[in-house]
Order: C-alpha cells, then sequence, then structure tokens
C-alpha cells in the first residue's frame, strides 16, 4: 500500500495517523468506505475541526462558527452534567448517613444512652470529627461548664447566635469555639449549628457539629438534611422528658 501522504489531510490527522502506525492516506480511505463513522461517533465532532470554506475575503465562514460554538456548547453541558452527578451522588450520602443518625437515636434504650450516642457515635455515622450538645442553664453560675458531653452555654447563647428565624448556622472556615466544642475545638475547622426547640418547658438548645476539613460545611450549602436531623432529636429528648412539643 501506498504510504505516501494525502495532500487533502491535515496535520492533525498526520499526527494521528502516525501516533497510531498508520499514514495519511489510510485514515483517508478509511473514511471514505466508512461514510457514516463520524454519525455513529459523535463525540469526534467536539475534538475535530472543521476545514475552512472559502468563499471570498468578506464572506465569513459562518459553518466553521457555528460548529466551534457547538462544540463550546456540548463540552459545557458535559461539565454541567459531571458537576451535577457529583452533587446528586453525594447528595444521596448525605441522606444516607442522616437517617442512619435519626435511626441510631431512636434505637437508644435510655436518655443517658441517646446523650452518648449524640456526643460519641453520630460523629462517626455523620463523617464529622466533633458533636456536642449545647443547653442554656437555667440558672446564673452554670455557663461554660460540661456535664456528661453537655455544653452548658450562659441565658441568652443560642438567641445571641441564631437570631429570632434562624435555626441552621453554617461556617466553612472557623476556628472551633470552646464554649460550644469544648476541649475538641482545635478539631474545628467548619461547623454546623443546628437550634434545638425541643418543649416550650426546656431551655434553648443546639447541636453543634464540627469537622477538620474546611468548607465540608458553608454557607452556600443545603440545609434540609440538616434541619430533619436537629427535628428528630427534638422529639427523641422530648419523649425522654415527657415534655410537650
Amino acid at each position: 500500500m501506498d504510504r505516501t501522504k494525502d495532500k487533502s489531510t491535515s496535520p492533525a490527522a498526520t499526527k494521528l495517523a502516525a501516533t497510531v502506525g498508520l499514514a495519511p492516506s489510510d485514515v483517508v480511505a478509511y473514511l471514505r468506505h466508512h461514510q457514516n463513522f463520524l454519525a455513529e461517533h459523535p463525540d469526534l465532532l467536539q475534538v475535530l475541526t472543521p476545514p475552512a470554506v472559502q468563499r471570498g475575503e468578506t464572506v465569513v465562514d459562518m459553518q466553521q462558527f457555528m460548529l466551534q460554538r457547538l462544540q463550546t456548547e456540548i463540552a459545557r453541558l458535559k461539565n454541567q452534567q459531571r458537576m451535577l452527578i457529583a452533587t446528586s451522588r453525594a447528595n444521596l450520602a448525605s441522606q444516607s448517613r442522616i437517617h442512619a443518625a435519626v435511626l441510631a437515636m431512636l434505637g437508644a434504650p435510655s436518655f443517658e444512652h441517646l446523650i452518648q450516642i449524640v456526643t460519641n457515635d453520630l460523629a462517626m455515622l455523620l463523617d464529622a470529627d466533633v458533636i456536642t450538645l449545647g443547653v442554656e442553664s437555667v440558672a446564673a453560675g452554670q455557663a461554660h461548664l460540661s456535664v456528661r458531653g453537655v455544653q452548658i452555654l450562659g441565658r441568652g447563647t443560642v438567641e445571641q447566635l441564631f437570631g429570632a428565624d434562624r435555626d441552621v448556622l453554617l461556617h466553612g472556615e472557623i476556628e472551633g469555639d470552646p464554649l460550644l466544642f469544648g476541649s475538641g475545638a482545635g478539631l474545628v475547622r467548619s461547623a454546623a449549628l443546628l437550634r434545638l426547640r425541643v418543649s416550650p418547658q426546656a431551655p434553648a438548645g443546639l447541636l453543634a457539629i464540627g469537622a477538620r476539613r474546611v468548607n465540608k460545611f458553608h454557607p452556600g450549602q443545603g440545609s434540609e438534611l440538616l434541619g430533619f436531623l436537629a427535628r428528630s432529636l427534638e422529639v427523641v429528648i422530648a419523649g425522654w422528658l415527657d415534655l410537650p412539643t
């Protein structure tokens, strides 16, 4: 077979042919005998450079311009699709973690065991590093103490943190607050704070979830699952303490 260079082939085709050990004339001959090849492999249109059509110096080759725009749009849509798939997988994993955490809380055989699950087991279930319960003191002089994994907070702390109408706070890059995270504060570089409204008869509280990875939690993140976790914990605590919700 004649391996001489076909004058109609482009530099890109020549380079490709040399890479796979074929002469440009072999590629041209194959395509001529398989005229549906590009129709059956449309993804190649993203990487092929269309030939410019010369129609005079004052005429713009719109065909090449439109094809280049199409290639750019296909690349953008593919990237968007990859991001959507990655986000969907992350959301599904988060949903599974939250469900496992709620089931663990529901399965607690006692209130003391519930506190242990929340302050120890949930960290592993939620892929976090530090989790604490914060409860506002009902008496003066008890703030900033730790009782069985529960951080005792000063009165008014929860309202000061969340304001009147927010139940979830997400921080992407912070230093852990010892008042919220106790001895584990040094590990915290991002955090989710969830307000707990257990009962009108119970003091204000919060669930503090800390991670050592920056932006594991961040302000742009969806908070519906975290809100569900907080509401579930409120119901479980109220049930054990026989409090109206």
